[in-house]
């Protein structure tokens, strides 16, 4: 689930950027997992400290439009917590709580930019390798490449 607020209250800066002939000098790859328990997976970036040589932060990051809060429900929680060997005792508050906040993140637009591709493969795997078990869709993969291809985020 997402919420959408117009970010009119933080300097939260945009942390994904279109690739040009003047930034693809700082694109790099790592294997990377998110825990120890995860499968690492081959990650695209761009390093931040190349982006920022000779250039303030205000000149390669603009602030963000809007903050895409991104909610999972308590159920899944648990349930990729128990996958990952990490079943927790939740206090009164967090048992009341039905969703919780997983991610925030700063972008120019109002709805969700797609999953990276790689994001959407770990997904599809099994919870007891870091995935959520959701089944990997054809179609919303290649909306995921068409998007990322010509993107990146930054490290």
């Amino acid at each position: 689930k997402h919420i959408f607020l117009t970010n009119d209250f933080t300097d939260a800066r945009l942390n994904v950027l279109p690739i040009t002939s003047e930034n693809e000098h700082a694109l790099r790859t790592k294997y990377e997992a998110r825990n120890e328990r995860e499968l690492p997976v081959l990650t695209r970036y761009f390093d931040k400290e190349l982006l920022l040589e000779g250039k303030e932060e205000s000149e390669v990051f603009p602030v963000a439009k809007y903050l895409d809060l991104i909610l999972y429900s308590r159920e899944q929680i648990e349930k990729e917590n128990a996958a990952m060997g990490e079943a927790k005792e939740y206090g009164e508050v967090e048992k009341k709580a039905p969703w919780g906040i997983v991610s925030i993140k700063a972008q120019d637009v109002d709805h969700e930019h797609p999953m990276t591709p790689i994001t959407a493969m770990r997904n599809a795997l099994g919870k007891d390798q870091g995935g959520s078990g959701v089944e990997l869709v054809r179609e919303s993969y290649m909306e995921a490449y068409e998007y990322w291809k010509d993107h990146a985020n930054v490290l």
